[in-house]
């Protein structure tokens, strides 16, 4: 990958209770939270999570919807989330998830085989919610 070619920087989640929600991303999903102390102390709006060196979740809470007027209608979209996000993961990291998921009682799908996806066929896949209702699909590729 070049450094000018197209790439995810960050997807904003609406959520109930953003520290609530980074607490989730970091213990169940293994991601790193960012701005907490800043945004329990009200000097920023959301916090957020790190999905990798170049990614990040923002987790906006429902209040700030009202906030979002870049676009005639923009601040409809609290409580829409996108369809699902997907994660690709190597298959340890894979099954990893996968546990801490299940021993937090976090619902999770049954297993899909070879899904098209960003990088070809994906050996698996599951699902799950996080607790804002927000759908994450988990993939491998082999």
């Amino acid at each position: 990958m070049t450094d000018n070619s197209m790439r995810l920087d960050h997807v904003v989640l609406w959520v109930r209770d953003p520290l609530a929600a980074a607490d989730f991303y970091e213990q169940a999903v293994g991601m790193e939270p960012l701005r907490i102390t800043e945004f329990a102390a009200g000097t920023v709006s959301f916090p957020s999570v790190r999905l990798n060196e170049e990614t990040i979740f923002d987790l906006a809470p429902f209040s700030l919807a009202e906030r979002m007027n870049m676009l005639p209608g923009s601040a409809d979209s609290a409580g829409r989330p996108v369809n699902h996000v997907c994660l690709s993961l190597p298959a340890d990291s894979f099954d990893a998830l996968r546990s801490r998921l299940r021993e937090r009682d976090v619902p999770v799908s049954d297993f899909s085989y070879d899904s098209y996806g960003a990088r070809g066929m994906a050996r698996r896949s599951f699902y799950f919610r996080d607790p804002d209702s927000n759908i994450f699909e988990v993939r491998y590729y082999a």
